[in-house]
């Protein structure tokens, strides 16, 4: 298996074991892409020892099915049984990167995370024997040209310094008859767009410490917006990006002013990490349907499903449309 996995990538590796390591470091990092990373080694590092982690892959496996057209866990078993390669860029902890390994247990699995993560998750899951990890950055994996039958990016590519070299570089990755699973976080009202900008620039001067009290804040919030149960008809104001309609409360600030993320079922902890997920890093750009489906175009891409809710856009794209 090592010779396989040798044969993917167009620099030379070191396999350690279920981790795999470029024989030369890589370049350095640009200033965001650095903060990114570290806020990401922050959050996982604090995830990965709570009781409630369990929920938290749980729900992020149920939304994946929802994200790329499989309506159940057993529709992606099938769709994975002629994949060979597949690789999880951005992913974390790795419990996805895990349960696809799981369910293509014929398939060789690399799941690819730019922080100290993938070193948590080699750990995690040594018992997958198809199962490897590799710290690096998913905008340059080493991975040559059309290497990977199912390529997942999956809510990371709008933490990645630029996402549309990201998006060049792992349609590339994918084989010709291959796809490439890729989630976009939706741009919002203008007030919320505004606060996210703001935090774009503003988190570089603002301590971890800070940062995660002010996650401690906005969990708060939406527990209390949440707790109140009202609910109101809020009019079209199209200058703000506004939509009309019947709004909970908590959603009405979530999706148009403020992301103050609360699960009930998620408890506080897993809800103030969601908060610091966004707020923390540098790197969040958003996208509009229109630049989405530009980009895939651009790059020879075509959504085969293509999934669109308040949050967020996803497709499985294809170049076999």
């Amino acid at each position: 298996m090592s010779e396989i996995i040798q044969q993917l990538f167009e620099v030379a590796i070191i396999i350690d074991g279920n981790k795999i390591n470029f024989l030369k470091s890589a370049s350095t990092l640009e200033d965001n892409q650095q903060q990114t990373k570290d806020v990401f080694t922050d959050k996982w590092s604090s995830t990965h020892t709570l009781e409630d982690v369990e929920k938290l892959y749980q729900t992020q496996q149920e939304w994946f099915l929802k994200l790329y057209g499989f309506e159940t866990e057993l529709a992606l078993q099938e769709y994975l049984i002629p994949k060979k390669v597949i690789i999880d860029t951005g992913c974390g902890l790795g419990y996805k990167a895990a349960w696809l390994a799981k369910l293509a247990p014929h398939a060789l699995v690399i799941g690819i995370d730019i922080s100290d993560a993938a070193q948590i998750a080699a750990e995690s899951y040594k018992d997958l024997t198809n199962l490897w990890f590799l710290q690096a950055d998913i905008a340059a994996t080493g991975l040559k040209p059309h290497s990977c039958d199912v390529v997942v990016c999956d809510q990371v590519i709008m933490h990645t310094e630029n996402p549309e070299r990201t998006f060049v570089h792992l349609a590339e990755c994918t084989s010709q008859t291959g796809e490439f699973l890729c989630y976009f976080y939706r741009k919002k009202a203008l007030p919320r767009e505004l606060i996210d900008d703001y935090f774009r620039k503003g988190t570089h001067h603002i301590s971890k410490e800070d940062m995660w009290n002010f996650s401690e804040q906005l969990t708060e919030l939406g527990k209390r917006l949440s707790a109140l149960q009202v609910n109101f008809e809020c009019p079209d104001i199209p200058l703000l990006g506004i939509k009309g309609g019947e709004y909970d409360i908590q959603r009405f600030i979530y999706w148009n002013f403020l992301k103050c993320f609360w699960r009930e079922d998620w408890g506080f902890e897993l809800s103030k990490i969601t908060n610091y997920d966004w707020y923390a890093p540098s790197n969040a750009q958003r996208f509009s349907k229109e630049e989405v489906l530009g980009l895939a175009t651009q790059n020879g891409m075509y959504p085969r499903f293509f999934h669109e809710e308040e949050a967020c856009y996803s497709a499985c794209f294809s170049r076999n449309v």
